[in-house]
């Protein structure tokens, strides 16, 4: 779809007039012809490129952006006034509910002020539902726009030779509509809903607190979330969770929500990231981390170990806090770790016990950093928000954006960290402007990670069952911020990639397959001169108290859904690229209404390009090659981490590289490989036994040659099944994702068909002898045969 069509498509209808005007300023670009077009001529040259057009260009440009500042300012600053607004509301409402359960003392009060109805609730959740679906409105129209400058500046510069975008970047500086930051909103969002979603009574506790549940089970999951759908993300889940605020007393600051980590790695032997990667018992990743800005004096060290589930323990992650200036003499070893601890003993507010384990922690830290030479080696970056009730663990959903990786070691001659735990040249100034581009690593996409402790045998929540089954994130299990930083750093050092890597070149947007996102009460009745009023009319009338945003009329779709528009999703998604477009329907048009051979010529390239690729499909479904199995519907018990559309890519790894596909292995693996082995050695010990019984009991030809094949074939299976199991063991061993490992065609279809072949041929030969069916001698044998008589006649 090319881009101009896609805005046209996209445009919310309330906003219709405040969009760039992407149409005109394309045709801008168009100069007039030298001469008029004629049959012969049907195409003149056009006037080359002046300064004149360029002045005028320029000027249109700066119209269309002040336009969408201007609208962007005032349609932010009146969202602020609504949320003030509805703010004193919910005050005043939940003001009265606490007067209503004030003392009989009270009466007069009541009498004036009666406690609110449910329907007051009811009232203020639509204004604020509205609210929030202004809020994500308002964020696609930004994000739209700013692409349709950064398109038609390309356009520009292509087609005119002229650079604009250098100059135009200082200009989208001055009037940054696009650098608006909705957290803010979405914070205060998220506690007025609160209020009004539990009807003035929000769940109480202490926000650094997890629960105390027990008898859980614990479901993480990881998923990417492109920056088109982070805002709309956080306003579906603040619908469900509050934000998890720790000073509720604060007002909001981005720099709060910063979270900075250094990771320590032998930088020899990387032991730590190949462990984390292949998930080995026992594997560690130690880190400093710090909240908010480079001023934060309390440093946490942390520990996370990797523990397999057929152990029966837990992954666990184990911390300790350390002040700035202390860190560096205790990882050194200068600093004992009964200093550490010293101020905590002597305050009594942690018991012996716990101190205990914490002087244990940090012991094994301060060891571990100095006798494997750990050294920082990456840093990361992101700012957080977490969506939590307030002491319980059960659902907690933490949103990563703006992920930053930093080099911090000094491999390459160069002093970033030096003799510092860490580099002290940045802090916490997303993007990192001022690091060279071989420091810094801007993760592309926002790590959404769900976490669960549900009953046994009980399902998440469904609005957590289709929030991570909808087309707003794409699952990724065991995404690790450490491992992808250090192999994306450290390319000449890293040879061992994540499974995840081959999946940054694939786009992560999915097209809309079942009506999910924003909710809102009905429609203003604003519309655009293209709307059908009797159709809005006929929906507010017979449709529900509250719609899908999805379901209004072709306008508050957000770029996934609406390049998703055809219904055949079994299609490759088809995403738009207007700066590789093969046919422009611009020239085709214009080339019909000049007519003659310039029409005809487009007429029949059109034409040929939509048979030609009419034909490859056609030959490509000829091919006979192996096909897909149909995959059932998504999974719709617990966290489901893909969607209904399945992209199948074959990857391989650059050159030097290998992907590391992550296989569990359980020491029940080794066992079963085991007795698979002990099966083939007790068949083929009963081929030999069979084998040797033939020999020893017969004297002719006949049973001397199924002797040897039955020997023959038992040592083959004997040796088959030595080699087979010594293999396997080293596959399992060294974690190899082989599929022989578990499962093996060729050796018993082998060995069953050789059994088959040998029994045959001994019954041959028998018939062949005439004497299968011998009659007995009259003293109990057969005539030529060497073996024991039945008595009957049959020989064994």
């Amino acid at each position: 779809m090319r881009f101009g069509e896609h805005l046209q498509q996209s445009m919310i209808q309330d906003y219709f007039w405040h969009y760039i005007a992407y149409d005109e300023l394309k045709k801008a670009l168009k100069t007039d012809f030298v001469t008029l077009p004629t049959p012969d001529n049907a195409k003149p040259d056009r006037k080359p490129w002046t300064e004149d057009d360029e002045t005028h260009f320029v000027a249109l440009l700066e119209s269309e952006l002040d336009k969408v500042f201007i609208f962007q300012k005032l349609k932010s600053e009146e969202i602020v006034r609504r949320i003030q607004v509805s703010e004193k509301e919910v005050n005043d409402v939940v003001s009265r509910l606490d007067s209503a359960a004030a003392p009989n003392g009270n009466n007069r009060r009541r009498s004036v002020r009666p406690p609110p109805t449910d329907e007051d609730f009811l009232l203020l959740e639509q204004v604020l539902s509205d609210i929030i679906a202004d809020v994500h409105d308002l964020a696609k129209f930004t994000q739209l726009n700013y692409t349709a400058f950064q398109k038609i500046i390309k356009k520009h510069d292509k087609q005119t030779g002229w650079y604009l975008k250098p100059v135009f970047a200082a200009r989208l500086k001055a009037k940054p509509f696009f650098k608006d930051n909705y957290d803010a909103f979405v914070v205060k969002l998220s506690k007025l809903y609160d209020l009004v979603r539990t009807k003035g009574n929000p769940v109480k506790g202490d926000s650094a607190a997890g629960g105390s549940q027990q008898n859980f089970v614990r479901q993480t999951t990881k998923y990417w979330v492109h920056p088109d759908n982070i805002t709309e993300l956080k306003l579906i889940i603040l619908k469900h969770l509050p934000v998890l605020v720790f000073n509720s007393q604060k007002e909001f600051d981005e720099e709060d929500s910063a979270i900075s980590s250094i990771y320590y790695d032998n930088t020899d032997t990387w032991e730590l990231y190949e462990g984390r990667l292949k998930k080995t018992e026992g594997a560690e990743a130690i880190r400093l981390r710090w909240y908010g800005g480079m001023k934060s004096d309390q440093i946490f060290v942390e520990r996370k170990t990797h523990r397999e589930d057929w152990t029966g323990e837990k992954s666990v992650k184990a911390r300790f806090a350390l002040k700035e200036k202390n860190v560096n003499a205790f990882l050194a070893g200068r600093m004992t770790v009964e200093s550490v601890f010293e101020k905590m003993r002597r305050e009594g507010k942690k018991s012996e016990a716990e101190i205990a384990d914490l002087e244990q922690l940090a012991r094994e830290i301060q060891y571990r950093v100095i006798t494997r030479k750990l050294v920082p080696v990456t840093r990361s970056f992101y700012h957080r928000t977490a969506f939590q009730l307030p002491g319980d663990a059960r659902v907690r959903i933490s949103l990563d954006t703006e992920l930053t990786m930093v080099r911090e070691d000094n491999l390459d001659g160069r002093k970033r960290a030096g003799n510092n735990w860490r580099r002290m040249d940045i802090g916490v100034d997303y993007p990192f402007s001022q690091l060279p581009a071989g420091d810094v690593e801007r993760f592309p996409y926002a790590v959404l990670e769900v976490k669960l402790q549900t009953q046994a045998g009980q399902e998440p929540p469904k609005w957590i069952r289709d929030l991570t089954a909808s087309h707003l994130v794409e699952a990724v299990p065991k995404f690790s911020k450490f491992i992808h930083g250090t192999a994306v750093m450290f390319p000449d050092r890293i040879n061992l990639l994540p499974f995840w890597m081959p999946q940054m070149d694939v786009d992560i947007r999915k097209p809309a397959t079942r009506k999910f996102g924003i909710m809102r009460p009905l429609a203003s009745t604003s519309m655009s001169a293209n709307d059908d009023t009797n159709e809005d009319e006929e929906s507010d009338i017979e449709g529900p108290r509250y719609r899908d945003m999805d379901d209004s009329d072709g306008n508050a779709l957000d770029i996934e859904e609406r390049i998703a528009a055809p219904l055949d999703h079994d299609e490759d998604y088809p995403l738009y690229d207007s700066d590789e477009e093969s046919f422009d329907s611009d020239e085709l048009e214009e080339a019909r209404q000049i007519g003659g051979s310039l029409y005809a010529q487009k007429l029949v390239e059109w034409y040929a390009h939509r048979i030609g690729a009419g034909l490859i499909t056609f030959a490509q479904a000829l091919i006979p090659r192996p096909r897909p199995t149909s995959l059932p519907p998504p999974e719709e018990r617990g966290i489901s981490v893909m969607g209904a559309q399945r992209t199948v890519k074959r990857f391989h790894a650059p050159k030097g590289k290998r992907i590391f596909v992550p296989v569990r292995v359980e020491p029940k693996v080794y066992f079963a490989a085991e007795r698979t082995f002990l099966s083939w050695l007790e068949f083929s010990i009963i081929l030999g036994s069979i084998a040797a019984t033939l020999l020893n009991f017969g004297d002719d030809y006949v049973t001397f040659a199924s002797s040897w094949a039955f020997t023959i074939l038992a040592a083959l299976s004997l040796v088959y099944s030595l080699v087979l199991y010594i293999w396997r063991v080293d596959k399992i061993r060294n974690r190899r994702d082989v599929k022989r490992v578990y499962y093996e065609k060729w050796g018993p279809t082998v060995v069953g068909l050789g059994l088959v072949l040998v029994i045959l041929v001994n019954f041959a030969l028998r018939l062949r002898e005439g004497n299968f069916m011998a009659p007995d001698d009259g003293f109990g044998r057969g005539k030529h045969s060497g073996l024991p008589s039945t008595g009957r006649g049959h020989e064994l």
